[in-house]
C-alpha cells in the first residue's frame, strides 16, 4: 500500500437489513462530516469577548444518490416503511457502512454511521425535454459516526 492520497470514486455501501447484509450501488455519497458545537457565554463585567465552550459533536445528514431502477429492493422497502408509516410504526435503525476501496476491491477506509434511518427520499424531476437518468436521493440521519 502506498502513501499516495486515496481516490474517492470507488466505494461501497453496506446496509445490514433484516434480510442479511445488503450491498448497494450509489453514484454519490455526501454529508460525511462532523463538527464540534460551540456555545458562547457572556461574563459579567467582561465586554471584550464571550467565552466559547464545546457543547458536543454535530453530524450532517448522510446523502446518498443513485440512478432509479425498476426493481424493488430491501433498501427501498425499508425507506418506504419508515417514511410512509408515519409514527404508527417502529423506526428500524441500521448501521450503514461506507467503504472506500482500493484497486483490488479491498477496503482501505471505512466509515460506520450508527443508528441511521431515512428522513428524506426524493426523486429528480421528470422532464420530457431532457434525456436524463432519474436520480433517487436518500437522506439518512444517524446518532454518530466512527472511522474504522
Amino acid at each position: 500500500m502506498s502513501d499516495y492520497p486515496i481516490t474517492g470514486f470507488y466505494f461501497r455501501l453496506t446496509f445490514p437489513l433484516e434480510f442479511g447484509v445488503l450491498d448497494t450501488s450509489f453514484k454519490e455519497v455526501s454529508g460525511m462530516s462532523m463538527e464540534m458545537g460551540v456555545e458562547e457565554i457572556a461574563e459579567g463585567g467582561e465586554n471584550r469577548f464571550k467565552h466559547r465552550v464545546p457543547t458536543g459533536a454535530k453530524y450532517q445528514n448522510l446523502v446518498l444518490k443513485r440512478g432509479l431502477t425498476t426493481s424493488v429492493s430491501a433498501l427501498s422497502l425499508w425507506c418506504e416503511a419508515i417514511l410512509a408509516g408515519g409514527l404508527s410504526t417502529t423506526i428500524i435503525k441500521q448501521t450503514v457502512i461506507v467503504s472506500l476501496m482500493n484497486e483490488n476491491s479491498i477496503p482501505v477506509k471505512n466509515w460506520s454511521f450508527v443508528n441511521a434511518w431515512p428522513v428524506k427520499w426524493e426523486f429528480s424531476p421528470l422532464n420530457s425535454m431532457n434525456n436524463e437518468i432519474v436520480i433517487e436521493t436518500l437522506e439518512l440521519t444517524y446518532d454518530y459516526s466512527l472511522v474504522i
